[in-house]
């Protein structure tokens, strides 16, 4: 079996991630980002091409299958639609882009060029998380009625000051795109689409760094008509406290907690039915000086093998991705429209 070669746009945190399982499942054939030093150093360690250029990249890699996105928030829909024109399949990393109208030129594009467009949601595959989705979607729980999503997390001035572009409204997106999408997109995913939104944000800590707030609270109608709450924050003090998510169904109810939707914290069920045996959850991303989400990018690369060695079908897509960015767009306006 022909091994994939992969390419890399943006070498920062996140990418170092991309890289290490690349190399363990295929070939990195080139990597790029704007500050010299970082493509070196990636060109260096992987033996891959280094440009400065995404454009020039993509112009001298014709032996690539597929490029990964790692570009800060606001260039993901850019170098996505870029590496698309190129013919190559893309694995975005979140947020998909800055806006809806970004996301479905992604989706169009893709469609035009008959290629692939995988977003990274990597959370979905967290144990617990993979468990409450089988349960939802066989009845188990019945009727959902209602749900509460808890961020807690620590991101001090260091976080904002130590980026050319986090915390930047324009270039960031706000606090639900950085910290949390992750919860969004797993809220869509499990329980479906939203239908109404009130949401007032404030930011109490981080007014010399951050454009945005710091601290939200959303209450939420679903279409499905179960409501619920997120309640998130930055300013969880010296670390990260918690992310939780309980969903509440007429025949049961589940709370996913730990720092990373890690663990399984409570379950009862009418019937006595009992979620044990679980695999033991990743660690978290680990940034140095703070953590992120659950490390399971290697989950989100054999989905990319699935597809395109068998024909698979893609865990994350781009509509789901589109669907994340279109329910944070309305928290926004409503949060906007408190002030």
């Amino acid at each position: 079996m022909k091994k994939i070669n992969f390419a890399i746009i943006g070498c920062g945190r996140i990418a170092a991630r991309h890289a290490d399982i690349i190399s363990r499942i295929g070939k990195l054939t080139a990597v790029c980002d704007i500050k010299p030093e970082r493509a070196e150093y990636f060109s260096g360690k992987y033996n891959a091409k280094a440009f400065l250029s995404a454009a020039e990249m993509l112009y001298n890699i014709n032996d690539t299958d597929v490029v990964t996105v790692c570009t800060p928030n606001y260039l993901h829909a850019e170098h996505t639609l870029l590496s698309l024109r190129h013919k190559k399949h893309v694995i975005c990393e979140k947020p998909m882009a800055l806006s809806s109208a970004d996301c479905q030129q992604m989706i169009d594009e893709a469609l035009k060029a008959e290629r692939d467009l995988f977003i990274v949601k990597q959370n979905r595959f967290n144990p617990p998380v993979e468990k409450l989705k089988e349960i939802i979607d066989e009845g188990r729980l019945g009727r959902i009625i209602g749900f509460q999503i808890n961020c807690f997390w620590n991101r001090n001035k260091e976080y904002y000051t130590g980026s050319d572009w986090k915390g930047r409204k324009e270039l960031d997106g706000g606090t639900l795109f950085t910290q949390f999408s992750h919860f969004i997109d797993l809220m869509y995913w499990l329980m479906g689409d939203v239908n109404k939104v009130q949401a007032i944000g404030k930011n109490f800590l981080h007014g010399e760094v951050a454009d945005f707030e710091d601290t939200g609270c959303v209450i939420i109608e679903l279409k499905n008509g179960a409501i619920g709450t997120i309640n998130y924050t930055v300013n969880s003090y010296g670390k990260n406290m918690e992310g939780s998510l309980t969903v509440f169904g007429e025949n049961g109810t589940v709370k996913i907690g730990g720092q990373y939707l890690n663990v399984l914290e409570y379950q009862m069920f009418r019937d006595n039915y009992r979620i044990s045996g679980l695999p033991e959850s990743r660690p978290a991303n680990d940034y140095g000086f703070y953590q992120g989400s659950m490390s399971n990018h290697e989950k989100v690369y054999e989905n990319v093998l699935e597809v395109l060695y068998n024909g698979g079908t893609i865990v994350a897509n781009a509509y789901e991705g589109m669907k994340t960015v279109e329910i944070i767009e309305k928290i926004y306006k409503s949060m906007n429209s408190m002030r």
